[in-house]
């Protein structure tokens, strides 16, 4: 009893709902929410025409729906206040907070939780922003399967120089969070990352990591190191951020998938592919009510294809007549443009899309770049559990010197080993040319197929134009020694009436070489049809292999 009575006299004049040190959380926090309109870093930002990081917290998360970790993280100094009883209390005196903020959110009701670089602190760099806060919201989202959103803008992990002078020794490099990075990716737990400022080094990297990632085009720029460090490295001088590596660099060569106008339209790219995404990998995709009827004919479809080889068509025109109407959101629109890849529903149901672009360089033919942006597209659907709807015209890989140069072979083999190594069901639509080992592996990936072609279907193992010439070289030459050019423009004539004729689309249906050709204004009716079935009947098995561990997924 003496014992208790002295330890109740020690703690007189302290209130008994601890309203004191509430008091002080509050302090805290209203200094991280109020920024430093003077301080150099935010003005910074204000000049360079960047919302502060609570500003972007407000502007992606739905609101009302912020519950902060962390929220009073940083370095405060204290003072000293005597009570009216003589007793002296701890008071704030000074605050800076970590400059990262982090916690729960939700996006269109969707909960998820999320890391944001405060690029006004020590740009962004780890030892302004006690890392653990980054690594524990990582293990969150993995532990808990929640989508995680990224807004990078600074080093985002990385230190800097000074970080030796304050703690009095160098260090080797770790690479903290990586572990859990790959193992939410390969789970299939959405990770969708926004450059908004300069993402350096460790920013860069985990940005370019996601699932899904999109740069401000107005304020946006990624580099392994910045224009001090290139200087000294390089000799190359006087480099902005964004001649070093901004928007028009990444999202053309696929470090960056999506370019956006703003700040604002980058929230709301994340926003929308999130929607088409379950939490994880043990989740099927969110199915809407779709107001598109799943029986739509599109009569547009049948004149779609021209009759003439050599004419091209629109093949985003083509996506969108038969998947739900402004259901479509495309994927790295800038790069990779041989081929065309995408998110998209059908009578509600999430899908893959992945297309070939007749429109682009090469008429088709998959490069280097073009397969890399399937392959990409391929995993990422696998982890997610999307069903890929494919429309196929390819006249094969592409070819000539830059084709060599830019190995294109090589990602073409790497093509090949992701369709035949993901395990989400395909369903090809042959909508013209179909040729050679790119054309095998777009169509022959799946035992059995799910195809159907379309009356323009145009296959083989090369094109005519070409083909013939190398078939036929001997009886051409011949020809033409004998009788002239003229001779010999005659036979290829010939050659050509004769192959076109057994080209004909219906001679293969006759052989059972392709299972059915259809009236291409019936094309949304059987693909509705198709993945309904995969939803109703094939998806639950999927799910509980996957809980199972008896099918592994991989992205990373």
């Amino acid at each position: 009893m003496r014992r208790r009575r002295k330890q109740a006299s020690a703690l007189t004049g302290s209130p008994a709902d601890y309203s004191d040190r509430l008091g002080q959380i509050e302090t805290l926090e209203k200094l991280a929410r109020t920024p430093d309109i003077n301080h150099r870093g935010y003005a910074r930002q204000k000049k360079a025409g960047k919302l502060w990081v609570r500003e972007r917290v407000e502007a992606l998360l739905d609101e009302g729906s912020l519950q902060e970790i962390g929220s009073v993280a940083g370095d405060v100094t204290w003072s000293k206040e005597k009570n009216e009883d003589g007793t002296e209390k701890e008071v704030v005196a000074a605050f800076t907070p970590s400059n990262s903020v982090q916690g729960y959110g939700r996006l269109n009701g969707r909960k998820m939780v999320f890391t944001a670089d405060d690029y006004t602190l020590r740009a962004g760099h780890a030892d302004g922003a006690l890392f653990e806060k980054t690594l524990y919201v990582e293990k969150l989202a993995l532990s808990m399967r929640l989508p995680i959103v990224k807004l990078v803008d600074g080093s985002s992990g990385g230190g800097s120089v000074t970080t030796i002078r304050q703690s009095g020794y160098s260090y080797i490099p770790p690479l903290p969070a990586f572990d859990q990075i790959i193992a939410q990716l390969n789970l299939g737990i959405p990770n969708l990352g926004a450059v908004l400022g300069p993402a350096i080094g460790l920013g860069a990297a985990r940005v370019t990591a996601c699932h899904f990632s999109v740069m401000a085009a107005n304020i946006g720029s990624l580099f392994n190191a910045g224009p001090h460090v290139v200087k000294s490295a390089t000799f190359e001088d006087g480099l902005t951020m964004a001649e070093l590596g901004g928007p028009d660099m990444h999202c053309r060569n696929g470090t960056i998938d999506n370019m956006a106008r703003d700040e604002y339209d980058a929230f709301e790219q994340i926003r929308c592919v999130l929607s088409y995404l379950p939490n994880s990998g043990y989740s099927a995709p969110p199915v809407i009510k779709s107001s598109d009827s799943p029986e739509r004919r599109e009569e547009a479809l049948r004149s779609l294809i021209p009759r003439r080889k050599e004419r091209m068509y629109d093949p985003r025109r083509l996506i969108t007549l038969i998947i739900d109407k402004n259901s479509f959101f495309e994927i790295g629109a800038l790069w990779g443009t041989t081929a065309i890849v995408g998110l998209g529903r059908l009578n509600g149901h999430p899908i893959g899309v992945i297309s070939n672009n007749c429109e682009s360089h090469t008429g088709g033919a998959l490069d280097a770049l073009g397969s890399q942006k399937i392959t990409k597209h391929l995993k990422l659907c696998d982890v997610m559990n999307l069903p890929i709807l494919q429309f196929v015209d390819v006249p094969g890989y592409a070819v000539g010197t830059a084709a060599e140069r830019s190995a294109t072979m090589r990602h073409g083999v790497n093509l090949a080993m992701a369709y035949y190594t993901t395990t989400m069901p395909v369903f090809s639509v042959v909508t013209r040319r179909a040729y050679g080992v790119a054309g095998g592996v777009m169509l022959d990936c799946r035992d059995p197929r799910m195809r159907i072609a379309w009356p323009s279907g145009d296959w083989g193992s090369l094109p005519l134009k070409g083909g013939i010439e190398a078939g036929h070289s001997h009886e051409l030459k011949e020809a033409a020694k004998q009788g002239g050019q003229k001779i010999a423009d005659e036979l290829y004539a010939k050659l050509e009436a004769e192959y076109n004729a057994l080209m004909n689309p219906v001679r293969t249906a006759n052989a059972f070489g392709v299972e059915q050709i259809i009236d291409p204004a019936d094309t949304r009716p059987q693909v509705c049809n198709w993945i309904s079935h995969v939803y109703e009947e094939l998806m639950t098995e999927r799910l509980a292999n996957r809980r199972a561990g008896t099918l592994h997924a991989v992205f990373a």
